[in-house]
């Protein structure tokens, strides 16, 4: 190959539609591939369309190495499942891999060979719109459906033709951006960076993840694209991840206003020899690179071990045996199965927040319900980062029909009451006309999708506009009525919490919305999602997370001088792992299987097993999450007060239990210090283990590590 042909492989260029500033037009992207000079394109989808450009590739080009096409296929491709956090809602890494197995399937048919998911950036930050892609606030069970998504989108061999390379991103720490906004700062310790953020990344590789995607921000000063100590140090020497690491869109470039880099020329030479290998949409790379090579700024080993990733890649993908697809077998539209799946993944991923009095479920043989609020009749539930065909043409179901169609023989009213952004009221008197002509009422409440997700960062995180005087109106009628939340971020929720005797939190939940909201609210199915990110009582509170460390004087009601709030009460609104049922669960008291353990055992692969015995208190049949948390007392590095270490969502019949058992080794009783090579510290002394539905959980039992 010619440096010409090396630097081609380690270019992608956008096809089409942007997700960024800029565009560059597709006559430059064909003739790139003609001449060997591009390695990878990014938006393009359809078979056809993807087929006449890889010929010109394969067929063309003087060494005919295909391209590689990568699209952003976040939570489904035709077939949109809930967003991220909703899936985490569940507590169910099988939600989030029949995803991963569902977006492969149509998107490789379609000429796609590699997505930019799934997002792990663990974070504690509602404000920024991008928690709708994360997992929340835990890096537990972030790695957990980190690695649940990579296994359904790669499967057991990426040259299938129903599997699809994943990345994970944004490698690190993005979810840290100061004040919660897009693209900004993370100063972040070695042993946080190691502890909260870097773990989902290593489960992903661990599941097999191909490739991994820089991050946007800064880390300790220096631009994660230009980062050798995260992209070299960390990932491939210390992790030994033999993959492609690529930049986020234009990321390379955006160096220069980091004010990192001087010029594109020193852009491309950070970010190479940092550990980058393929640079997406700025070319600073390609246009560079050969004179950066000829002055000895760039080593000939760099530029070939990136090159070498980017081949091997293409070749585990099968593309050097069968570059094409067929056109015959393109999936143009969800099919019913997968329609199925994300049905099922929006009902268990909702969260009951509230149900006073068994409001909750609703009957279907009532006489009149209403239905009213701003999304109760909208079309518009997908959420975030959705593919742009789904968008136009494979919308979500809406509420409203699906309640007409859950409740047929109830005479069913609908009034907008407020529009999306709460500014026209003047539907409200029509809303509450609606309810009190009825016996119970259903108001759909929240964020419209454009709000969340990339570049959609919210300084105030109530209900927009007026919406929560539209509740308050239907509250003041005295009938009965249930609030359904559709939004992608944690919310403040009002003092209207106080009288909604009912509250469902529903996230974006997908091309299915309306069938698997009305499948809950009916009882159809019995809602067992948990809080994956606390819900704060107001912005000022930010960040309220529950795996926070303790200060030196932790709260205390009676004492001013601990740490807290003036003006509200201690904790979130709702906590991490919170979720009620339509039933009642006890948990028991976790047993271990010893009180005692030597440091050097589980050093040495030894694990401590506990059990945890649930039962179905009430009448009907319902799902808990048991969840099982640690706290090292005394350490060298101060711990969380709390740490997610295990979690298992089990269905129980009424008066039935069982005994759910979970492993504790190293990994979970051991914590990273601050040595940038990397040190996992297992320290003698005590460590109280709790297990219960929630992180607010009392019960415990206490291991001693000797």
């Amino acid at each position: 190959m010619t440096v010409e042909e090396k630097l081609g492989q380690l270019q992608q260029l956008s096809w089409a539609f942007a997700t960024g500033p800029g565009n560059p037009d597709n006559k430059k992207v064909e003739e790139a591939a003609r001449a060997g000079r591009l390695g990878s394109v990014l938006n393009m989808f359809g078979a056809k369309d993807s087929n006449r450009l890889q010929r010109i590739a394969v067929e063309k080009s003087r060494l005919g190495i295909p391209l590689l096409f990568g699209l952003d296929v976040i939570h489904g491709c035709l077939t949109t499942f809930p967003i991220p956090l909703a899936q985490a809602a569940s507590f169910d890494p099988a939600v989030t891999e029949r995803d991963g197995a569902v977006s492969a399937k149509e998107a490789r048919s379609n000429g796609v060979h590699w997505t930019f998911s799934p997002m792990m950036d663990v974070t504690r930050e509602p404000r920024w719109g991008r928690i709708a892609e994360s997992c929340g606030e835990d890096p537990y069970l972030t790695a957990e459906f980190a690695a649940a998504k990579v296994r359904g989108y790669q499967g057991e061999d990426l040259a299938a033709a129903d599997r699809v390379a994943a990345c994970a991103k944004h490698f690190a720490a993005y979810g840290g951006a100061e004040g919660g906004r897009d693209y900004n700062t993370v100063d972040v310790s070695e042993s946080r960076l190691r502890n909260l953020y870097l773990p989902p990344f290593q489960a992903a590789l661990d599941a097999g993840a191909a490739t991994v995607m820089a991050a946007f921000n800064t880390v300790g000063g220096v631009p994660a694209h230009g980062h050798s100590h995260l992209l070299t140090e960390i990932l491939k020497e210390e992790w030994e991840f033999d993959g492609v690491v690529v930049s986020d869109w234009n990321g390379v470039r955006e160096l220069i206003a980091h004010g990192f880099a001087a010029d594109a020329a020193d852009a491309a030479r950070l970010s190479l020899n940092a550990g980058l290998d393929l640079e997406m949409v700025s070319t600073t790379l390609a246009d560079h690179g050969e004179q950066l090579l000829q002055e000895g700024r760039i080593p000939q080993e760099r530029l070939d071990d990136a090159v070498t990733r980017v081949l091997r890649l293409k070749s585990d993908l099968g593309l050097f045996d069968q570059p094409y697809v067929s056109e015959s077998q393109a999936v143009e539209a969800p099919s019913r199965q997968a329609r199925a799946a994300a049905r099922e993944a929006a009902a268990r991923s909702m969260v009951l927040l509230k149900n006073d009095q068994g409001t909750l479920p609703l009957d279907r043989a009532a006489a009149g319900i209403a239905v009213v609020g701003p999304f109760a009749d909208s079309a518009d539930l997908l959420g975030t980062w959705t593919f742009p065909g789904a968008q136009k043409k494979f919308r979500s179901g809406k509420v409203l029909d699906a309640v007409r169609a859950a409740a047929r023989g109830a005479e069913v009213t609908y009034a907008r009451g407020v529009d999306p952004a709460g500014k026209d009221t003047s539907g409200i008197d029509e809303a509450v006309a609606a309810a009190e002509a009825a016996e119970v009422t259903i108001v759909v409440v929240g964020e419209a999708p454009a709000i969340s997700g990339e570049a959609a960062v919210r300084s105030d995180l109530g209900l927009p506009g007026a919406q929560e005087k539209l509740i308050t109106a239907i509250a003041e009628t005295g009938r009965p009525f249930v609030v359904v939340l559709v939004n992608g971020r944690p919310l403040t929720i009002g003092d209207w919490l106080d009288r909604a005797p009912a509250v469902l939190e529903a996230w974006h939940p997908g091309i299915e919305a309306g069938h698997a909201i009305a499948d809950v609210l009916f009882g159809t199915v019995a809602p067992g999602g948990k809080l994956p990110a606390s819900f704060p009582r107001s912005v000022g509170q930010i960040p309220v997370h529950y795996n926070h460390e303790s200060s030196g004087r932790p709260y205390a009601a009676d004492n001013k001088y601990t740490s807290k709030y003036l003006d509200l009460p201690p904790g979130p609104q709702f906590p991490f792992g919170h979720g009620l049922s339509y039933t009642t669960f006890a948990v028991g008291e976790p047993r271990l299987s010893t009180t005692r353990i030597d440091a050097g055992a589980l050093r040495g692969g030894d694990t401590v097993e506990v059990a945890v015995d649930v039962r179905n208190t009430g009448k009907r049949a319902g799902d808990e999450v048991v969840q099982l948390y640690v706290h090292d007392l005394a350490a060298s590095i101060t711990q969380p007060v709390r740490r997610l270490r295990g979690f298992r969502r089990v269905t129980l019949r009424p008066g039935k239990s069982r005994t759910v058992r979970f492993r504790l080794g190293a990994g979970d009783l051991g914590f990273w210090t601050n040595d940038p090579k990397g040190e996992l510290r297992i320290e003698p002394g005590p460590i109280d283990v709790y297990a219960g539905n929630s992180s607010t959980t009392k019960a415990k039992a206490t291991l001693t590590i000797g």
